[in-house]
């Protein structure tokens, strides 16, 4: 992991190098995602990300299917509330990179 940004109506930053991304391709098809990375904030916030996923399907057919549930840890006052919530991530494959939309559960 190289590196990236996040934005949404909460919070915003950057998503530090050396983090670790693996995919285990199963005989099934699918694929079972790992990741771990640290988040620094637009303020300066430090928050361990780690998540685990499903893969199926190509991204360019219909069913393709990319899924995640990240947690969150952080020392931060400010964005303790990352540390008590549940979240759903919804992943596409563009050229070059991975993004996802992140959902709290309530």
């Amino acid at each position: 992991m190289t590196g990236g940004a996040f934005e949404g109506p909460k919070l915003r930053g950057e998503v530090l190098p050396g983090g670790g991304d693996w995919l285990l391709l199963r005989p099934d098809g699918a694929g079972e995602l790992d990741v771990r990375a640290t988040l620094r904030t637009d303020d300066g916030h430090l928050i361990y990300t780690y998540y685990r996923g499903i893969l199926r399907g190509r991204p360019d057919t219909a069913d393709f299917y990319f899924r995640t549930a990240p947690f969150y840890e952080t020392a931060s006052e400010k964005y303790g509330w990352l540390n008590r919530i549940v979240a759903v991530g919804v992943g596409t494959v563009e050229p070059q990179r991975v993004s996802y939309n992140v959902f709290e559960i309530l």
